[in-house]
């Protein structure tokens, strides 16, 4: 279905992104001065604010500026989903009532429009690495593997979130809540190790950390520092979509009587 609106899905995702800062004097240009700032913000704050510093070591290969850009913007990409999603068949109301249009077109254009800060914080991470360390690691290749998974993985939130929050509308703010939080509760800022020993049980009990472990490896390590994320981030991503897609079939007869 998806693959057939494909054509739609796009301009739909492109519209979603340019309609955001339509009336704007910079317009599109916060599309990415936004990723940018935040990004910029946290390894301030950390890095300079803080002074956190990765141990120099032949397994730590780059800097701490590296080691945040490579797990902060999925991160980004997907909290935007699931905010968005919450709220995604009220601000569509007048398409979700139409009985010939395709409902699937809406959670997919979410995420694509959501995958925007992510693109944005890739390629500066690309730039970051090879204008302060001259090389990038062949892991680099395994980047649109991860890429799928983790749209798999945004997909099936879209699928879910949109229909959970269409009959259960304080889904946004635990969601809200979750996303003030949840990037302090995976390693993107601090390694593992530095987590008290107490505290450990909550960073793998986050399934947004296997994400983060994966891009890590990609992007900052250059090997397969965490398999068990290799099993546990496809595994989640598969299932995820699956669940989401199911409970979206069940509900969607019934989504525009409760609009």
């Amino acid at each position: 279905m998806l693959l057939q609106f494909r054509a739609l899905v796009l301009e739909m995702a492109r519209r979603d992104i340019v309609d955001q800062y339509a009336g704007q004097v910079a317009g599109a240009v916060w599309a990415i001065a936004h990723p940018l700032y935040m990004a910029a913000l946290y390894v301030v704050v950390f890095g300079v604010v803080f002074k956190v510093r990765i141990p120099a070591a032949a397994d730590m290969p780059y800097d701490y500026t590296a080691y945040v850009l490579a797990g902060l913007f999925p991160w980004l990409a997907f909290n935007s989903c699931m905010t968005k999603a919450c709220s995604l068949f009220f601000t569509n109301a007048n398409l979700v009532k139409q009985v010939v249009f395709p409902l699937e077109v809406l959670p997919a254009k979410t995420v694509l429009s959501s995958l925007l800060p992510q693109a944005v914080g890739t390629v500066a991470l690309f730039v970051y690495v090879l204008a302060i360390h001259g090389y990038m690691h062949w892991t680099y290749v395994l980047l649109p593997v991860l890429v799928l998974l983790q749209v798999l993985a945004m997909l099936g939130i879209a699928f879910l979130f949109s229909s959970i929050s269409t009959f259960f509308r304080d889904l946004k703010d635990f969601v809200q809540i979750f996303g003030a939080t949840g990037v302090y509760l995976m390693p993107a800022f601090y390694l593992p190790a530095w987590v008290p020993g107490p505290m450990q049980p909550l960073l793998y009990a986050n399934p947004f950390s296997y994400m983060t472990w994966c891009y890590q490896d990609v992007l900052y390590y250059g090997r397969i520092e965490h398999p068990i994320a290799w099993i546990v981030f496809p595994t989640m991503s598969l299932l995820l979509f699956a669940w989401g897609f199911r409970v979206f079939q069940r509900v969607k007869p019934h989504l525009g009587d409760v609009l």
